[in-house]
């Protein structure tokens, strides 16, 4: 079933979420809604308290093509590196800037299945798997927000910064 996105400014955006203990029947049907209301919505990631739960769960899946990966109590716990990029999120729509990420990061969680996974991620899948962590400690990509990127010039920006890190 595909749920409402909650939309910025609610406030539930910013509450912390909680530990999920078990992995039940009502969490396997919120995760199956939220991979429909991500891929319905065009998304490459999405928190629980985007479709109003507060679960510490997140998906976080690139392209159609690529491997969908369910972070079940997700803690980051290495971070290295840094790089500066355009994000835009589903709960703020036809809003975009630029935030400093962790180039790489260590994320440990647990899959859906339940097992232990401490998993090493670069680029832009280390930025998504930051971005929706923050969601899940109620923290939005606007409160890091470097520079504001109007939607009419994010064509250019991409091709920008492309020539300046394929140099």
């Amino acid at each position: 079933m595909i749920l409402e996105v909650v939309k910025a400014p609610d406030k539930s955006l910013h509450r912390k979420t909680e530990v999920i203990e078990v992995v039940d029947e009502k969490l396997e049907k919120l995760l199956d809604d939220m991979y429909e209301t991500m891929v319905e919505n065009d998304g490459i990631g999405i928190a629980a308290p985007q479709v109003s739960s507060r679960k510490r769960v997140a998906l976080v899946q690139l392209t159609p093509e690529d491997e969908l990966f369910t972070l079940i109590n997700p803690v980051i716990t290495k971070k290295s590196g840094s790089d500066i990029f355009v994000e835009g999120c589903l709960s703020i729509p036809h809003v975009f800037g630029t935030v400093e990420r962790a180039e790489e990061i260590v994320v440990e969680f647990h899959e859906r299945s339940g097992n232990f996974v401490e998993m090493e991620a670069s680029g832009f899948l280390a930025r998504a798997i930051q971005h929706e962590v923050d969601h899940l400690d109620g923290i939005l990509f606007t409160e890091k927000m470097i520079e504001r990127i109007p939607e009419e010039e994010l064509e250019d920006y991409y091709q920008k910064y492309e020539e300046e890190h394929n140099d």
